[in-house]
């Protein structure tokens, strides 16, 4: 990559300074920002050319980029910036003209403990080996869970810790365990070349998102061989999740599968992003437990009754999102109407929310810390106080707020 273009920068600063998750360029608009989950254009910022928009995108690939996304009409990548912070970007076309997508990539790699995530991710993170999935909608906090998983294990344990991703996202460094992360073009032709991780010995797998039959066969098949594999889905529940692995594989292959699933799974968080009382975003967790009775659900193609055994499932750490959203109302955390619109069973957040009061869950997730964090991973209840304004480009104004 050569050097940004200043105008990127300074538009990339000012999201970040402004607590943004997202930064949008396209022609026809003024630059636009993703604040608390809301789109927010930035004030006093003219609306871009197809000059300033060619500009800022070239300005970031280096050949081999550039030559994918003449042939693909997209590319993924990652940067950093020294000083501003990391990024995720997606370069594509759209009515003949270039269009760049950005996320915020937080340097500092956020604990279990700051995202309120369940004590089951711990449970899931010391077994010895299986498949443990993270599912939610584009933007539900997936990566950010997963690298506070990856992050926990290695502080802890003395173990080879092997991620292929596209692209990579979260920069780990060596602790207590080695580290090796390898980039999906740059470190490797594929997720399908993923298969020699196989020959690098290492103990916990990440695969980033598995997005097709390639990538969850390799992930099944390690998780066979003895290692602990990490991958993310783009599914609302963990029945949804289980059955996209199963559906993609040719009907002749599916008892097959099933019965491999059901070996190898070992548990699937579900989370989503919900506007917090006060600003930022706080999760929502559904965790399904792969007990006996649900990998013999698995086994037999009955997904659809995972919910009535996650349901009954709390003593093994398994939860619904309806439990967690009444946890999360009770500890004055979101809004009962944000809880309600969130629920497929809306009666059942009222319902758990009595008994979230009556065991005192607001207490404890007071005490744990949990608060609303903005995309750039800052903290607190109050808004992010606007940034004095970088040339060119004005930060997102209160109304971003």
């Amino acid at each position: 990559m050569s050097s940004p273009d200043p105008m990127l920068e300074a538009l990339l600063k000012a999201t970040v300074d402004s607590g943004a998750s997202d930064l949008h360029l396209t022609v026809g608009r003024p630059a636009t920002a993703r604040r608390d989950g809301v789109l927010v254009s930035f004030e006093n910022v003219p609306v871009l050319t197809m000059e300033e928009v060619d500009r800022m995108v070239y300005s970031l690939l280096d050949d081999r980029k550039l030559a994918e996304l003449k042939e693909n009409l997209q590319v993924d990548f990652s940067f950093g910036l020294p000083s501003i912070g990391r990024f995720r970007a997606n370069a594509f076309r759209q009515r003949g003209h270039l269009a760049l997508a950005l996320r915020v990539v937080p340097y500092r790699v956020r604990t279990l403990e700051e995202l309120g995530a369940p004590a089951a991710c711990t449970t899931l993170l010391n077994k010895p080996y299986g498949i443990v999935l993270v599912v939610g909608p584009t933007g539900s906090g997936k990566s950010t869970t997963l690298a506070a998983m990856i992050d926990r294990i290695n502080d802890t344990k003395p173990v080879h810790i092997l991620t292929i991703e596209d692209p990579v996202e979260y920069l780990h460094h060596h602790k207590t365990a080695m580290v090796n992360q390898r980039e999906v073009g740059t470190d490797v032709g594929s997720f399908t070349d993923g298969r020699s991780a196989l020959r690098e010995d290492p103990d916990v797998v990440l695969l980033g998102e598995m997005r097709d039959l390639d990538s969850i066969q390799i992930a099944l098949s390690l998780a066979e061989t003895g290692h602990l594999v990490f991958a993310t889905l783009h599914t609302n529940d963990a029945a949804q999740a289980l059955d996209r692995i199963i559906d993609i594989f040719p009907g002749e292959r599916r008892d097959q599968i099933q019965i491999m699933l059901a070996g190898a799974l070992q548990g699937v968080i579900s989370q989503r992003l919900l506007p917090a009382i006060g600003g930022g975003r706080v999760a929502g967790y559904e965790v399904m437990i792969a007990n006996e009775a649900i990998r013999n659900l698995v086994r037999e193609g009955k997904s659809r009754q995972m919910r009535n055994f996650i349901s009954t499932g709390a003593a093994e750490g398994m939860q619904t999102i309806e439990m967690d959203l009444a946890r999360l109302v009770a500890a004055g955390l979101i809004s009962m109407e944000t809880a309600m619109l969130s629920s497929q069973y809306p009666k059942e957040v009222q319902g758990q929310l009595a008994t979230a009061r009556a065991q005192m869950h607001a207490h404890s997730t007071l005490s744990s810390g949990q608060a609303g964090s903005s995309g750039s991973g800052t903290y607190g209840g109050a808004p992010v106080s606007s940034p004095a304004p970088p040339p060119p480009p004005v930060p997102v104004g209160a109304n971003g707020a």
